[in-house]
C-alpha cells in the first residue's frame, strides 16, 4: 500500500470512495471531477490517495487554513475516506508538519462512531461540534 498526493486521472475512483461517506448524491448537473481538479490545482489544498495494487483504496481531501488567534495555520480535513483496511498511515499529520501548521483538524458525521474511536486512539481528542446551515 502506497499513499501519494492525487492526479486528475484519480477523479472517478475519489469521487466513488466518498460516496462511503453517506452523504447525500450529487445532483444531476453538478460536475464533481471539474470540483475535484480545481481542488487539485489550488495551491492551499491537497488530496492524498492510499492506492493497493493499482486500486484507491482512500482519499483525504486536505486544506490549508489560517486562524485569527495563531500564527500559523491549521490543518483541515473536511473529506476522509479510507477502506477500513488501510486506515492510520499518518499522510495528513505529515503534510501538516511540513506547512508548519499547529495542528490537524477534521469532521466527522455523528452516526461514524467506530471512525471517531479511530481518531481518539491515533491522539486526537474531541475539539467540539460543528454546526452548518444551507445558504443556497
Amino acid at each position: 500500500m502506497t499513499t501519494r498526493c492525487a492526479e486528475p486521472s484519480d477523479a472517478e475512483a475519489v469521487i466513488a470512495l466518498m460516496a462511503g461517506l453517506g452523504r447525500p448524491a450529487v445532483t444531476e448537473g453538478d460536475d464533481q471531477a471539474a470540483v475535484f481538479r480545481a481542488h487539485l490545482e489550488h495551491p492551499d489544498g491537497e488530496i492524498f490517495v492510499a492506492e493497493l495494487e493499482g486500486t484507491i483504496a482512500g482519499a483525504v481531501s486536505l486544506w490549508f487554513r489560517p486562524r485569527l488567534n495563531w500564527t500559523r495555520p491549521e490543518a483541515w480535513v473536511p473529506d476522509l475516506y479510507v477502506d477500513p483496511a488501510f486506515r492510520r498511515r499518518g499522510a495528513c499529520v505529515e503534510a501538516g508538519r511540513e506547512r508548519g501548521c499547529h495542528r490537524l483538524v477534521l469532521e466527522s458525521g455523528h452516526e461514524r462512531a467506530e471512525a471517531h474511536q479511530l481518531y481518539v486512539d491515533y491522539g486526537f481528542t474531541d475539539g467540539g461540534r460543528v454546526y452548518g446551515i444551507r445558504i443556497e
